[in-house]
């Protein structure tokens, strides 16, 4: 199985000089409960920092805290996510939201009702949708427990040929396929990464990529950025970090990946 590399990662979209608000993506979060608060926030986060616009939808008390504190989104209200799901170009559904019937209702209904738009599905909505449901070309983004939850045996190449999307299996290496057989193998990681959240962030970051990028690309590019982050916040305090500091981190990375340094121009002296 081929490996994910830098390279990869350089073909992602970058923003066009004299672009305008909106033009370098717009992002639609559903997520968050009453138990896991952070969750989507972490995704917030770190989309935040990459696209135009987030729009967030979540429970009153999360939504209040972005009105009040964080501001690095605009929240939408639950009844009215159907106008921000037409015109935005991903969705992603699921960090922080509980195993219930509430979360299953909200994820399905949604999904069979706009089949055609770009779905991230993650954590809470991965483990109640209804596979049968499952959009052409949605990114799926579970570890090996609720891979195991959803599809049982089947392995990774089957579930994305079967259902026409892209699947992440999240481990100590990722593997990423999608419908035409593609695989790609993401490296690296440690320890500190184990952290509640990162996945998170993981979500977040990938959702972010697949609003101007192919969702493959977006994928795999968003765990090589991801697991690199990781492992650069590792050598400066170990596996000592959180979540936080991990979309704190990203940024720097995608800059020292995505940027290429300035060159020296011949003939002037450096004072």
């Amino acid at each position: 199985m081929i490996s994910v590399t830098s390279e990869d990662v350089r073909k992602l979209v970058l923003p066009a000089r004299g672009s305008h608000k909106g033009q370098n993506g717009r992002l639609l979060i559903i997520g968050g409960s009453r138990l896991f608060h952070a969750a989507s926030l972490w995704a917030l986060t770190v989309a935040s920092r990459i696209v135009d616009l987030v729009h967030y939808s979540s429970v009153p008390e999360n939504n209040e805290v972005v009105k009040s504190e964080f501001r690095n989104g605009i929240v939408v209200p639950r009844e009215d996510v159907d106008v921000y799901i037409e015109e935005d170009d991903c969705i992603l559904i699921g960090p922080g939201m509980t195993r219930d019937s509430e979360t299953e209702t909200i994820t399905n209904s949604l999904l069979k009702k706009y089949p055609k738009k770009q779905w991230v599905i993650d954590a809470g909505s991965l483990q109640m949708m209804d596979i049968s449901r499952i959009p052409k070309n949605a990114i799926l983004t579970p570890h090996h427990g609720e891979f195991a939850h959803a599809f049982g045996i089947q392995g990774v190449t089957d579930v994305a040929k079967k259902y026409h999307c892209i699947v992440l299996l999240k481990g100590e290496k990722d593997i990423a396929c999608n419908a035409d057989g593609e695989c790609r193998e993401i490296s690296g990681g440690n320890p500190g990464m184990t952290k509640g959240g990162t996945g998170d962030v993981l979500a977040g970051l990938i959702a972010a990529l697949a609003c101007k990028n192919d969702p493959f690309l977006a994928t795999i590019a968003g765990s090589f950025i991801n697991k690199k982050a990781g492992d650069e916040l590792y050598t400066k305090v170990g596996p000592y970090f959180n979540a936080t500091d991990l979309a704190n981190q990203i940024p720097l990375t995608m800059k020292e990946l995505l940027i290429a340094p300035r060159p020296q121009v011949s003939g002037l002296r450096e004072e």
